[in-house]
This record gives C-alpha cells, structure tokens and sequence, in this order.
C-alpha cells in the first residue's frame, strides 16, 4: 500500500514525488516509457529560474536522481485504469496493479506533430514546438510557424519581436485564432502569410535549412528557414483516465490550480490538464500544489 502514486515521470510528476517524499508521504511513480517527459528533447533550457543553461536531459536527469534519492520508489510500467475507491484505490497498469491512498495523474501532453519524413530527427535541430522557450535561438534569422489556432498566431507574433523574419504557413485561407491578435500580425512588416498550402517536405543537413510547401493546386514553394515552430495543436496522455476523471472537450483533465478534480483523491498536475500556460516552470509548480494537495488529503482519512 502506498500513500500516493503518481503517475508520469516528467517535470511534473517527479516533483510531485520529491513534495510527497518531503512530506515522509510513501510514493510510487509510473512511468510508460522514460523519464523527463517532453523536456529531454531541448537542447538548452534558458528560461527557469537559477538555470539559466542546462540541457533537458541534465535537467530531467538531475531531477530523477534528486527524486531517487529522496526514497520514491520509480517503475517503468504503463499505466491503463484506475480504480478509485472510497479509501483505497487501485492504478491498473500493463503487468499488475498498486494500491494506494491518493493518486496524481502527470502524465502530460505530446505535440500533435506535422507528420512530415524527417522530423523526428530535427527536433532540437530546426524544428520546434514552443516559440517562447526556443524563440531566443532564432534572433534575426528567419522562421515559419505552422498553424491556424490561437498558439500559432501567439507564436508568429512572439517570433515577429525576435526573428527578422516570419512565414506564417496554414492550410487554409481564415484562421481559427483570435482576430485582434491576427490583427497585430497584419500589420508587421517581417510577416508574411502562406496560406492554403501544408509544409510537405524538411530539407537539411545537419540542421534545418530549407522547407517544401505545397499549395491547395499543388504549386511546390522551397522557403529557406533556419527554424519551423509547428503549432498544430497538442494531444493530452489522459485517454485511459475518462472515466474516472472529467475531461474537457480535447481532452485536458478539468482542474482549477490546486491540481484537484472532480473524482476524490484524484489529482492532476502539468501539461494534461486544463491551463493557459504549459512551460516548465508551471509543470514543476503543478507538481509541488497537487502534492501539496494529495498530502492534505491523505492525513484527513
């Protein structure tokens, strides 16, 4: 029996456990596939505070062994149900099952990608998924966002303040996003729009040099970028927890900023739940409040 598990080994939700450990709390994270969720892919982290340059895997790694050391007890396991009981409960995962007094979903959110051959492996080389923490990098260069909704008209706007120049690339020929923002975009010098057309092929060599665009007739445009930020979207880890916990329309958890739901004992922290801001700083906030939180109620019982 153990007083929480938490389920995900990102920033999240190994401060989750760091929180619950410090508490003398018996913890236990379940993690599918590696830990430090998302954030290993980043080459250089700039924007946490005291770190101002530190590579995600440093970051992610230091904060493993932090939690390691700390007594948390980490298994690489799937996890696929919960069984939330009155006071005890149960995370089913792909080879067994834990029991537990509180549980924290931190299973976060991956970046709904292009699709495109190659891109994968230019992560971190040319393609990025969050201009406000890799916008730094690309200051007077040129850069094309990928996208329709509010993000990436937010992140043409924060890039068209860095980059000398900023392609705009969405597939059709009105966009999702707010009108004041696209606005704000209309009238900036350095940006250009490219619209009914889809990003259909990455050219580079070590980095990310040239981009492909293909318009709705099928008129192939070679644009040379040194960086592409796509902003199509993201698909919250949330799709085993439906049931037990209330989700919003795309899939967020619903949970206000004490990471607490609506299913009792049950609580979320980081990318997978509903919130306007989804960085690392308020990953690992989102950790130490849903902790926080968990504590709270594991003493009440």
């Amino acid at each position: 029996m153990y007083d929480v598990i938490i389920i995900g080994a990102g920033p999240a939700g190994l401060t989750a456990a760091i929180y619950a450990r410090r508490a003398e709390k018996k913890a236990l994270v379940l993690e599918a596939k590696s830990y430090g969720g998302q954030i290993v892919n980043t080459p250089d982290i700039e924007n946490y505070p005291v770190c101002p340059h530190i590579s995600g895997f440093d970051f992610a790694t230091n904060l493993y062994e932090q939690t390691k050391a700390l007594g948390a007890e980490i298994v690489f396991e799937k996890a696929v149900d919960i069984i939330n009981g009155e006071k005890e409960k149960e995370v089913v995962t792909e080879k067994g099952k834990y029991s537990c007094k509180a549980i924290i979903i931190a299973t976060g959110s991956e970046n709904r990608k292009l699709g495109v051959e190659g891109e994968n492996e230019l992560i971190g080389r040319g393609i990025s998924y969050c201009a406000t923490c890799d916008g730094a990098f690309y200051r007077k260069k040129t850069v094309a966002v990928v996208g329709g909704g509010n993000t990436a008209l937010e992140d043409a706007l924060y890039l068209a303040d860095v980059a000398e120049k900023v392609y705009l690339i969405h597939r059709r020929d009105s966009f999702r996003g707010e009108e004041a923002t696209l606005n704000k975009l209309k009238e900036r010098d350095n940006v250009q729009f490219v619209l009914n057309s889809t990003v259909t092929a990455l050219k580079a060599e070590k980095r990310l040099n040239a981009i492909e665009v293909t318009d709705k007739d099928g008129k192939v445009t070679e644009i040379c970028v040194n960086g592409l930020f796509v902003a199509v979207g993201r698909i919250p880890e949330t799709q085993n927890f439906g049931k037990t916990v209330e989700l919003d329309e795309s899939g967020y958890v619903v949970a206000g900023e004490n990471c607490v739901t609506n299913a009792d004992g049950v609580f979320v922290a980081g990318d997978n739940r509903v919130k306007s801001v989804r960085q690392l700083v308020t990953a690992t906030a989102d950790g130490a409040v849903a902790a926080t939180e968990a504590v709270k109620y594991i003493n009440q019982l």
